[in-house]
């Protein structure tokens, strides 16, 4: 949790700040302690220099009775001023004394003679040295207080001790330095409520930006950023990654159309090797038997097998009646894979039902004649659906002609009934082809529908079949989506198929 903390901009700041400060800080305690002090040594020299130069050049008003106590009232405030304490001696007495305690605090008169005449200071302490003028650092350890003395002979043979206590300026060296470090405290605590309000103008829009970005790498480019009137860098980022949003959004919308098209591009290309394969796999099954029949006959045919007109005549017309079925088989399934494998358009009109089935009705006239089959279908006027005419002709065509293939005499008659009912769907007819016959078993009913797939009763090529009508008619209805289907009736097989009406 705290490392989470410290990654933040925020707390970064901060700790930016803290240091900044405190090195600031540092800085100014070390110049204060180094600086301050030497610099008031030095500023006091030059006014013990001066209140020396004073005091020597006003030293003969003692003399003057009139003029001595206005002197030594100057000379009073100079020492309250600066916190001197002056003293001045003549060889028997004191001529003057700011603090009347100096000379004892000091030592008799004859000591401090003693001292400065043979200058047993410590030299170590000297701080200036110039004609008679001597500016020492002395330690008073009885008081435990630190001292500036300056010690002169005045132009009247006068001996000047001036005297300044060092402990204010470490005092004030102090108090400085803790007002130094109280300060930075506070200015840490007010440059972190600071930073705190303000990191928060420049974060937030900051980790909007960041949850941008991360919507954008998950293909997510719905979320914007909120432009405002500043003109920041923040700002331009955010026009920057708004734009960049844009463009991705819009590459990847190209990137998926051309991805799409490549997918069905890639998809009709397998259609039409699938398409290839099963043409090819469907045509050599199926085409084995005729080929090999016309074959046959071919070649009796060339050897002269039979002589006779007759003969001859019959095996080219099973040649020809194989041919014709191999081309009827051939288109029948160019068709079904035109319409299992390719987006066929169909070409919807509005036509009437009612004489399209009597159409394929009629065209069955002769084998219905032959076979002796009665034809039930009641519609007299006309009814209008909206379809590709072509394809409902060719289911109501494949229905009609397999119900002729497989229709069985039951009590004495060969029917068909065709019929016209209300579909299972609003908006649907539903078209109906039953014949007499055997019911067809339950394990067919759904195979039937299978390409090339024939029940044994359909077997003979007598009746001449090819197995892909009822395949062909799967695939139409797939594509309009309608209802198709077989059941199984009394005496009988009903098949079925539903078609939009037009009122």
């Amino acid at each position: 949790m705290l490392k989470n903390i410290l990654k933040s901009v925020r707390a970064k700041l901060f700790l930016t700040l803290c240091i900044v400060i405190v090195m600031i800080i540092g800085f100014f305690v070390i110049i204060n302690n180094a600086v301050l002090e030497a610099l008031y040594y030095y500023s006091k020299k030059e006014v013990l220099i001066d209140t020396y130069n004073y005091i020597n050049r006003n030293i003969s008003t003692f003399s003057n009775e009139q003029e001595k106590d206005k002197y030594e009232l100057e000379l009073e405030k100079i020492a309250v001023n600066n916190s001197f304490e002056i003293l001045i001696l003549n060889s028997k007495e004191i001529v003057y004394a700011s603090n009347k305690n100096f000379l004892s605090e000091f030592g008799n008169i004859n000591e401090i003679k003693y001292d400065v005449k043979y200058s047993i200071f410590n030299k170590s302490d000297l701080m200036y040295s110039e004609n008679q003028n001597n500016i020492r650092r002395i330690n008073d350890k009885k008081n435990g207080i630190t001292y500036v003395l300056l010690t002169s002979v005045l132009s009247n043979n006068n001996n000047l001790y001036i005297r300044m206590p060092v402990t204010p300026i470490q005092d004030s060296a102090d108090i400085s330095n803790r007002f130094i470090i109280g300060m930075g405290i506070v200015a840490i605590i007010m440059g972190g409520i600071a930073i705190t309000f303000i990191t928060q103008r420049f974060t937030k829009p900051i980790e909007e930006l960041n949850d941008i970005a991360n919507e954008m790498s998950n293909l997510n480019f719905k979320r914007k950023y909120r432009i405002n009137d500043s003109e920041d860098e923040i700002n331009e980022l955010g026009k920057s990654i708004n734009t960049l949003s844009d463009k991705l959004e819009e590459t990847i919308h190209i990137l998926k159309l051309n991805n799409t098209e490549l997918e069905k591009d890639i998809e009709e290309k397998s259609k039409i090797d699938e398409m290839r394969k099963q043409f090819i796999s469907d045509v050599s099954h199926e085409l084995k038997t005729p080929i090999a029949l016309i074959q046959g006959y071919a070649e009796g045919l060339v050897e002269n097998v039979n002589t006779d007109e007759e003969n001859r005549k019959f095996y080219a017309d099973v040649i020809l009646d194989e041919a014709n079925k191999m081309d009827k088989l051939v288109k029948r399934l160019l068709e079904l894979m035109k319409l299992e494998y390719e987006d066929r358009n169909f070409n919807d009109t509005k036509f009437d039902i009612v004489e399209l089935i009597n159409e394929v009705v009629k065209n069955s006239k002769v084998i219905l004649k032959e076979k002796n089959i009665k034809v039930e279908f009641n519609e007299k006027e006309p009814i209008y659906v909206y379809a590709d005419d072509f394809y409902i002709e060719q289911v109501i065509t494949n229905y009609f002609t397999n119900a002729i293939k497989n229709i069985e005499e039951i009590n004495g008659k060969n029917r068909i009934k065709i019929a016209i009912k209300k579909g299972k769907e609003e908006g649907k007819l539903r078209i109906t082809v039953y014949n007499t016959g055997k019911n067809i078993d339950e394990e067919n009913l759904n195979r039937i529908w299978t390409r090339f797939y024939k029940i044994d009763e359909s077997r003979d090529r007598s009746k001449g079949g090819t197995g892909i009508g009822l395949s062909l008619v799967k695939a139409i209805m797939t594509r309009y989506k309608s209802k198709y289907g077989v059941t199984n009736k009394k005496d009988g097989v009903e098949f079925y198929f539903e078609i939009t009406t037009v009122n």
